[in-house]
């Protein structure tokens, strides 16, 4: 894709969604640096796990916006959280919500790519939405489109 954003509609589409799920990803990573410091010893390894998850869909989807001839999104230098995580329930909101926000980003890129890709989204979009459902305890009929309009997804904000 030309800097200018010139270039086929359907890869650019594509490219989008890529970006964007590079984006959750980052936020996602940087959400869960805040888990690991509030979050209880009984479900750190979890968190753990999970930050090693998202690092390497975040690798994945850098690896894949060059591929598609984009520079992959950098990560921002922070991210504005939903709500203060003062403790370790607030750390649990907080990965079920970094989650829910991933999955719904996915929802998205499962819809803008085809074969191999599509896989590998449909299959970030269940990871996701299989953590989120360990973190709340609950989960919804179709993750990653809970009640949205339809419109792209956004993760967590940069902070400016």
């Amino acid at each position: 894709m030309r800097e200018d954003g010139a270039g086929d509609a359907a890869e650019s589409a594509e490219l989008r969604a890529v970006q964007a799920a590079l984006r959750a990803e980052h936020a996602a990573v940087y959400g869960y640096g805040v888990v690991g410091g509030r979050i209880g010893e009984e479900r750190r390894a979890e968190a753990r796990t999970a930050h090693d998850a998202h690092r390497a869909r975040r690798d994945l989807w850098q690896r894949l916006a060059r591929d598609l001839g984009g520079a992959p999104q950098a990560a921002a230098a922070g991210y504005a959280l939903p709500f203060p995580v003062a403790d370790s329930a607030a750390a649990v909101r907080l990965a079920a919500e970094l989650e829910e926000r991933a999955a719904a980003v996915y929802g998205d890129l499962v819809r803008a790519t085809e074969g191999e890709r599509r896989a590998a989204a449909a299959e970030a979009l269940r990871e996701a939405a299989v953590r989120a459902v360990r973190w709340r305890g609950g989960s919804v009929a179709f993750p990653g489109l809970t009640e949205r309009a339809d419109q792209p997804s956004a993760p967590v904000a940069p902070q400016t």
